[in-house]
């Protein structure tokens, strides 16, 4: 368990010096929500309906918290692809490290690199007119339910970077994986808004999820639906990511184990 640990920590030092390394797409994914914010917020935000009334800037920035865990998948499959495209994994099979290392190193930079992504939104949300409401230990527990969820997307990345390793092929991938979760959820208009099925499937909808829980912990609008989803948030956005890394982690680790055969 202590080489594991310690093999984890190094791998996870790797990571974060590659993003330190590439600065370019630290700017790439730290601009997506952020232009999000102000585009929806300013350019969209006088048309958007927020149930019940309220602020549309607060019913929207939760949405983008969990969107941008959401989108933090395609930084990890790539970077698994990549690793495992050059051959990169390879040579640490060879080595004597601990076979979980690739993988906990890999999920412990995204929640580093989650963090300070939900740092800078916090920022950005303050500036733009957002407030939490309820006091700092409904904020914490908001932030623990991003980070579980970033956590259990971070199982998916590895999987599709660990069975496509082909950087082009990943890309091509994620996209379609990840747009229609982000705009076919309640980040950005509330499913009563639209059409019967639509909003349906909206509100199952696992980043639809994690956002009307933490607009519930933060005290934002947003919660005008009487459905069992809206009325059991809490319990949804804690089960969609623990069934995710339930299927997810352990095939993350037999697909790992397979590449050398």
């Amino acid at each position: 368990m202590r080489t594991a640990v310690a093999d984890g920590w190094v791998m996870t030092g790797r990571y974060l010096r590659h993003v330190i390394r590439a600065p370019e797409e630290i700017v790439i994914y730290f601009s997506l929500p952020i232009m999000f914010v102000l585009v929806f917020g300013y350019v969209f935000g006088s048309g958007m309906a927020v149930p019940g009334g309220g602020n549309y800037r607060e019913f929207l920035i939760p949405g983008v918290f969990a969107m941008t865990m959401l989108y933090g998948i395609g930084a990890t499959a790539t970077a698994i692809s990549v690793d495992v495209g050059r051959g990169v994994v390879d040579r640490f099979r060879s080595m004597p490290t601990a076979r979980s290392a690739l993988i906990s190193g890999r999920v412990t930079a995204d929640l580093a690199r989650a963090m300070l992504e939900t740092a800078v939104l916090v920022v950005c949300g303050l500036l733009v007119g957002w407030r939490w409401h309820h006091g700092i230990g409904n904020l914490l527990a908001a932030l623990g339910l991003l980070l579980l969820l970033r956590l259990a997307l971070s199982c998916v990345g590895v999987v599709l970077g660990l069975a496509t390793p082909n950087p082009d092929t990943v890309a091509m991938i994620v996209f379609p994986l990840a747009f229609p979760l982000s705009a076919v959820s309640n980040a950005f208009v509330a499913p009563e808004l639209m059409p019967g099925w639509l909003g349906t499937v909206s509100e199952w909808n696992p980043v639809s999820a994690t956002t009307n829980a933490i607009r519930e912990l933060f005290g934002n609008p947003g919660l005008g639906s009487d459905s069992w989803p809206a009325e059991h948030a809490l319990s949804l956005a804690m089960a969609w990511p623990v069934a995710l890394i339930a299927v997810f982690g352990p095939l993350a680790v037999r697909l790992y184990r397979r590449l050398g055969r």
